[in-house]
């Protein structure tokens, strides 16, 4: 496996040639002070951090921290502690800094600094690029089933699901390979051009989530076009310590049960640490289905890190594994009795209905799909002089097999893709509030097709190559940013023959001399290259009030799916058809956004206007009948057309902590998106095909919540809140050929509560959380639900055609730290 060696030998390389010189020019820095309240009160446990290093210090108990071996330069430094008023404040370093610092008491969260998108760390209020941060209060406590499903609730995101363990992230209406999943700055690779591919990622190792609304292609390359979705791990523990936290949780609905152990350590100059999680579920339910058949999965996920942070910089090398046992349903019932039927047969002549001890049984069926995920990867910044050099290397193996087969453990969609990622980054000395970041970055990507018996895509090389600038200018209340990239895909995917396995009877690919060969996929060979850019402004009015201003223009090279599909994609009930003559997407985003923030209340809006030419997605086929085109016996044919798209919409929200209770949170927020289809070369958009498929609806949300920071000697960090969400009915639809149909509003009501129990030490040992989710068991189909498609009797005598979201669910968590 070339990319792996040169995984591991390239982090070697760059160590012994940067690290003398790094050890040369190392800084000898610190910073010390006190961290008090604005009443002169000490606040231990006060963390101060400089995320641009990653280095930080805790407040010891009389208030005083320190952070050494600090490089010459202006870095951003964040002081956090829950109740009170974030500082992010830039600190000059050219000598030792003795600083104190005084904070408000806040009911609102303020200068919550971002690392993505930006060249360096950044608070959001003075970054010009659309960014939210997604803390870790939010992703603990709201009652989820995976990372997607945590952070689809927040304004702007939503996703497409099929069933509760598969999610896909959307931004602002866009979604799949226009957004660009990162872990810990690491691009996510894993078969992601797929409607039931999900994100391999274990949730429990997330601290943070920062979203970027817009093209991020200047910074990341082409597949950001829509945005970005960086999901951070915790910060190394305080130094000096060994800290664990056990979790364990309970959901009533599919009967999920989840174990999480986490352990990290930092007793030097190096620290470490692990996660390891496994859950199981069984089908989830709701009124009109029942427990819906094939919807079940078990997950084991493995983790673990060893970093270092020394004068010269730091390093950290880490290694990730991901397994999931998922089923797939396929919708297919019993005519008279609307219960779940399953395939036994390869012929499938007959379907017997699914048992009740089936529907309830964690065991995995015969048709699943089983998806390994594994990720090492090491991150790296050196400090050169006056400047810092990042460089970031990632290897990542991505194993999906689709057993579509009940008579035969055999695979039918097997594919192995091996990526290679290289991330390097140069930060110039900060100067007069003038800070530079040239860069380059990309991948070299290979997916192997060939050990399965269905072929929807065929065999590929791809490699990524991408060389940006990006500069920002700082005043006191102004900071002006932009910056240019150009990238290049060298893309190249093989042909493909097949013939029958004398053996299985199931094909198999072959040499082209084969005898009885038939060639399914053609050779293929193309570069796509484009411009990217983003000029962007922010302005600090006063202590409440900022604006900010950007317009970005993205670049996205076709996927392999978009290009050479063709072929059934078992579980999604589609016989795909790509086209090889497609452009790639280009678009530019204009946004706007304005943020009033005061000690009671938080308000930010932002609107958005994105054009996107080349714009590409999914349309059903019909025949000349106007009937249903079907290639494949039991799959609907789609084919990937090209179109001129227009998205534009909003976000609200408006956060009130109503004085003197500011234990109490009242917090809304809205959302919305328009997508049109404004077609290619003149053509005449008919009525039905004038919107764009799978745009969210109006979304609403509203939470009462109540914090006590301490009852009594043994409880603290005590909660109860009530939500409300609203999804508006969607009409705006891609009608064309039935591609897409009209979706009923809906009403969900949330709920929960948690508290932690304390030692005599008051410290927490236990933290408690009991939640519940659509409290009113409503029967409903989100528009961006793929099984609401999934339908083998339209029109049915029930008048409720494909399978609903999930009904009522409760959930118990349990945190155990130590």
């Amino acid at each position: 496996m070339p990319h792996l060696k040169i995984f591991l030998l390239s982090p070697l390389f760059i160590f012994l040639s940067l690290n003398t010189l790094a050890q040369k020019n190392a800084g000898r820095y610190m910073i010390q002070g006190k961290i008090l309240s604005n009443t002169g009160n000490a606040l231990p446990g006060a963390s101060v951090y400089i995320a641009d290093l990653k280095k930080g210090s805790v407040a010891d108990s009389l208030g005083n921290y320190e952070i050494n071996n600090i490089p010459n330069g202006t870095f951003l430094l964040q002081v956090q502690y829950i109740g009170f008023k974030n500082i992010a404040q830039n600190i000059s370093f050219n000598s030792n800094v003795h600083k104190n610092f005084s904070l408000e008491i806040s009911a609102t969260e303020e200068n919550e600094i971002v690392i993505t998108g930006t060249s360096k760390a950044t608070a959001i209020k003075r970054n010009p690029i659309p960014v939210i941060a997604i803390n870790r209060q939010l992703l603990q406590q709201n009652l989820n089933t995976n990372i997607i499903d945590a952070i689809a609730r927040v304004p702007g995101i939503s996703e497409v699901t099929t069933g509760p363990n598969v999610s896909k992230p959307f931004i602002r209406g866009l979604g799949f390979n226009r957004i660009l999943t990162l872990y810990d700055g690491v691009r996510q690779e894993g078969q992601q051009w797929g409607d039931e591919h999900g994100i391999e990622i274990d949730e429990n190792t997330v601290d943070k989530v920062e979203v970027v609304k817009g093209p991020a292609s200047l910074i990341y390359g082409s597949d950001a076009i829509a945005g970005v979705i960086n999901m951070l791990p915790g910060k190394a523990p305080p130094l000096g310590t060994f800290v664990g936290n056990f979790m364990s949780q309970y959901q009533t609905n599919n009967r999920l049960i989840e174990n999480s152990l986490t352990l990290a350590a930092h007793p030097n100059d190096f620290y470490y640490g692990g996660t390891f999680t496994h859950k199981m579920a069984t089908n989830y339910k709701n009124k009109y289905d029942g427990r819906v058949y094939n919807t079940g999965y078990a997950e084991t996920d493995a983790s673990a890190y060893l970093g270092v942070n020394k004068k010269w910089g730091f390093s950290k090398l880490a290694v990730s594994f991901f397994n999931d046992l998922q089923e797939i349903p396929d919708g297919s019932r019993d005519s008279a009795t609307r219960k779940f039927t399953k395939q036994i047969t390869e012929d499938d002549i007959y379907r017997p209905i699914v048992s009740d001890q089936e529907l309830v049984s964690y065991k995995i069926s015969a048709l699943h799909q089983l998806v390994n995920h594994f990720r090492a990867y090491t991150t790296n910044t050196f400090l050169l002089g006056k400047g810092r050099l990042a460089v970031n290397l990632a290897f990542q193996k991505s194993s999906r097999q689709e057993f579509s087969h009940p008579e035969a453990n055999i695979a039918g969609l097997n594919l192995l893709l091996n990526t290679f990622t290289y991330d390097t980054k140069y930060y110039f000395h900060e100067s007069n509030g003038m800070s530079v970041t040239a860069g380059l970055n990309g991948m070299l990507q290979k997916n192997n097709v060939s050990k399965g018996t269905d072929f929807i895509i065929p065999g590929y090389h791809q490699t990524d190559i991408g060389p940006f600038i990006y500069a920002k200018k700082s005043f006191s209340r102004l900071d002006i940013a932009g910056g240019i990239r150009y990238d290049v895909r060298y893309f190249n995917n093989d042909a493909l023959y097949v013939a029958t396995d004398a053996s299985s009877g199931f094909d198999k690919a072959v040499p082209s001399s084969t005898i009885g060969a038939h060639q399914v996929f053609n050779a293929y060979k193309h570069t796509f290259s484009g411009w990217s850019g983003s000029a962007g402004v922010s302005y600090v009015f006063n202590k409440h009030l900022s604006m900010k201003a950007n317009i970005g223009k993205g670049f996205r090279a076709p996927n392999i799916s978009e290009i050479a599909s063709g072929g059934v994609h078992p579980g999604t009930n589609i016989y795909q058809l790509g086209n090889n003559n497609f452009n790639p997407e280009y678009n530019i985003q204009e946004d706007l956004g304005l943020s009033f923030n005061s000690a009671h209340v938080t308000i930010n809006a932002d609107v958005f206007n994105n054009d996107v030419r080349n714009f590409i997605f999914n349309q059903k086929l019909v025949n000349s009948a106007g009937q249903d085109s079907i290639i494949v016996p039991g799959n609907q044919t789609f084919q990937f057309v090209q179109s001129h798209a227009r998205l534009y919409g909003g976000e609200l929200s408006i956060d009130i902590h109503p004085h003197p209770l500011d234990w109490l949170h009242f917090e809304n927020s809205l959302s919305i998106v328009y997508g049109k289809n404004l077609g290619n070369n003149n053509v005449k958009i008919n009525e039905d095909e004038k919107y764009l498929p799978f745009i969210p609806p109006l979304h609403t949300q509203s939470e009462l919540r109540a914090t006590i920071k301490k009852i009594g000697k043994r409880m603290s960090d005590a909660f109860v809140k009530f939500q409300y969400e609203m999804y508006a009915a969607q009409n705006r639809i891609y009608a064309a050929n039935n591609t897409e149909t009209p979706t009923a509003g809906y009403q969900l009501i949330n709920a929960g509560l948690g508290v932690s129990f304390l030692n005599k030490k008051e410290k927490p040992f236990l933290n408690l959380m009991i939640m519940g989710n659509n409290l009113a068991d409503k029967a409903y189909q989100s528009n961006l639900n793929r099984l609401k498609y999934f339908e083998p009797y339209p029109g049915n005598f029930t008048g409720h055609d494909g399978i609903y979201n999930m009904g009522r669910n409760f959930s118990l968590k349990v945190n155990v730290p130590f």
